[in-house]
């Protein structure tokens, strides 16, 4: 089945091992999930930065994060790791004020959208977070603090090559049985079916998640997923998407 051509990756990192260049053979970089590349900002972006960051934005530290004092209840909070223009991000917290959204991106004019739409759509219930998205979860959110976590059609890095590259790999998922709650879910979507695969390879061995709809099963796109533009575009081209729900035991 042909797949959709990705233009920009935009999902956060995962961390391995990797050689860096002669002088600094004996230091390690990680392997990140993602590229910046990235154009101007429009006025509205670059306003929203300015204006909006401070009431919406979460800086990065390399301290533990209280999500009742940024969220100002103690709502279940969810995050969805690299949220593009936060397309989705933006409606889920419309349609479910009952909840609080945390969304990481590193790509400066999708965050600036999110920023823009957040003030558009007066949303009390979603914060931002710029920054890589393994970084913020080994080191800014704490155990069992969050109620789900979304990963919605990240790069597939589709060259074998470059798989290891891909965001979901065991040791994500070691991260994410810490960081969500008993009871709470991990939602995957991918557009690429080997990647489905490889994600349903990583999550299946996991003791600590059950598959909501059965072992080696793909879930039905759940109501609470929005259908994106660009995902409406590949439907019309006859492409697959493939959705993976997992509950914390």
């Amino acid at each position: 089945m042909p797949q959709p051509k990705r233009l920009m990756t935009h999902n956060p990192t995962y961390h391995s091992g990797e050689p860096v260049s002669a002088g600094e053979e004996k230091t390690r970089r990680p392997i990140r999930s993602f590229v910046i590349r990235e154009g101007r900002l429009t006025r509205g972006q670059q306003r929203a930065f300015e204006q909006l960051w401070p009431h919406y934005g979460i800086d990065f530290a390399d301290t533990p994060l209280d999500l009742e004092a940024c969220f100002g209840d103690t709502r279940p909070v969810y995050v969805e790791i690299g949220f593009g223009d936060g397309e989705s991000l933006v409606e889920m917290a419309a349609a479910h004020p009952e909840n609080n959204y945390l969304g990481i991106e590193v790509h400066r004019p999708g965050v600036g959208h999110l920023l823009l739409q957040i003030e558009k759509r007066g949303l009390a219930n979603l914060r931002v977070i710029r920054h890589d998205a393994v970084e913020v979860m080994a080191h800014t959110l704490v155990d069992a603090s969050l109620q789900g976590v979304f990963l919605f059609f990240p790069d597939p890095w589709h060259k074998r090559r470059h798989q290891k590259r891909r965001i979901l790999q065991p040791t994500m998922v070691e991260e994410l049985a810490r960081l969500i709650r008993p009871g709470g879910l991990f939602h995957a979507a991918t557009d690429w079916q080997d990647y489905a695969a490889q994600m349903m390879a990583a999550l299946s061995p996991s003791a600590a998640f059950e598959n909501c709809v059965g072992p080696g099963q793909y879930s039905p796109r759940p109501d609470f997923r929005p259908v994106t533009k660009f995902e409406r575009r590949g439907q019309k081209l006859g492409h697959g998407v493939w959705d993976l729900l997992f509950r914390r035991r």
